[in-house]
């Protein structure tokens, strides 16, 4: 999953790098920087959705940054995109984080926000 939304983003013109300071993946584009958790399949996909959120609010600069987003990304099987999609809204667009759903084939789909 991480290979697939890493090649995405390459594909968009972003400069990716993972496993980098315990983040899955970071990119780069025209001064703009991302943080990227992909969350793998589990049994406890809320837990976990909630787990990747968790930690990327705590890779957030403590002031106010527009050259930094944040995305989480999940497996595209109903269970994990269901629990990506409960959390709020209003909440993901406070913090600049985008879903994104990434299929059994590889395909990248935007749930919410955008990178």
């Amino acid at each position: 999953m991480v290979e697939a939304f890493a090649g995405w983003l390459s594909s968009q013109g972003w400069t990716v790098r993972t496993e980098v300071d315990f983040v899955d993946i970071v990119a780069e584009k025209d001064g703009h920087h991302l943080y990227v958790e992909a969350n793998a399949a589990s049994t406890a996909p809320g837990l976990d959705v909630d787990t990747a959120i968790g930690q990327l609010v705590r890779r957030m600069p403590s002031e106010a940054d527009q050259s930094v987003s944040f995305a989480l990304v999940v497996r595209g099987e109903p269970l994990s995109v269901e629990a990506a999609v409960r959390a709020p809204q209003r909440i993901l667009d406070l913090l600049g984080m985008a879903l994104y759903a990434v299929d059994g084939d590889g395909c990248v789909r935007q749930l919410f926000g955008r990178v």
